[in-house]
């Protein structure tokens, strides 16, 4: 290794190596403690700050679409009679710290979701799951950005046709097992923060929510902010204890929607 390779690596180390060192217990506390929406959505209820599992990357050089997972960890006791209820996500950083939150029915079984955000700076993502017995888990993520996600100007749907929808749905199902549904609508997600070539800035325009059904019964309920990435996706997972048709449907904040419709086979 040369000299010059030595010193990259060392920069390298410096730079990327402090994040997985992760913050104190207490800098993470403060952390949550900044954002209102985060208070508000603890209350008085004791933190559990083990248990949930934040996937993120440790670096991104792209602030625009940053790959998040979500997912408990199976110490968690999570089962019909105690769900999992709620999952929000913030970025401490961000214009405006709400990122996406989901409603689940106790269908939806053990917690395994993906999706992209974005980051306009170096920051801590935060992860708020409750159960419907009240138990509040907590994980924090430190990633770091050099390209700011929320000022950027979008380069348009995906495939340049607004409000196209793409859905990967499972093969059979086996009883008892998971069913993994892959969702894409292309959108531009305006953030309402960037500015067009003559400097005027571009109107806010989201897909603000996304409903699941599944047999005719509520599934998940999305409600989506500006810091998702463009042409939102989302990839989750739950069990089936039947087979049945899954509806899928996405709001723009002018009203304006999308749906999909098709069957999940079980057996």
């Amino acid at each position: 290794m040369t000299r010059i390779d030595s010193f990259r690596r060392r920069l390298l180390l410096a730079g990327v190596a402090a994040p997985l060192l992760g913050t104190s217990a207490s800098a993470r506390a403060q952390t949550r403690e900044r954002i209102d929406a985060v208070r508000r959505l603890i209350g008085g209820a004791a933190v559990q700050t083990s248990g949930l599992v934040l996937d993120l990357p440790a670096l991104s050089e792209d602030g625009s679409s940053v790959p998040l997972g979500v997912s408990l960890s199976p110490l968690v006791a999570v089962s019909e009679a105690n769900p999992l209820r709620s999952l929000h996500l913030f970025a401490a950083r961000n214009p405006t710290p709400e990122i996406a939150s989901w409603e689940f029915s106790p269908v939806i079984g053990r917690l395994q979701l993906s999706t992209r955000i974005r980051l306009n700076e170096t920051q801590q993502v935060i992860a708020v799951a409750r159960t419907s017995q009240g138990q509040v888990y907590v994980a924090e993520r430190e990633v770091r950005i050099t390209a700011s996600g929320c000022l950027a100007r979008p380069s348009g749907a995906e495939g340049g046709q607004e409000m196209q929808v793409r859905v990967r749905l499972p093969g059979k199902v086996a009883a008892g097992g998971t069913a993994e549904v892959v969702t894409l609508i292309s959108h531009p997600m305006d953030t309402g923060l960037a500015q067009d070539d003559k400097g005027r800035t571009i109107a806010q325009r989201i897909i603000r929510a996304m409903d699941v059904n599944f047999a005719g019964a509520p599934l998940i309920r999305g409600t989506y902010h500006r810091s998702l990435s463009a042409n939102p996706y989302l990839r989750f997972a739950f069990t089936p204890k039947a087979p049945g048709r899954i509806e899928i449907r996405w709001t723009e904040d002018t009203g304006r929607s999308a749906q999909y419709a098709g069957e999940i086979q079980t057996g």
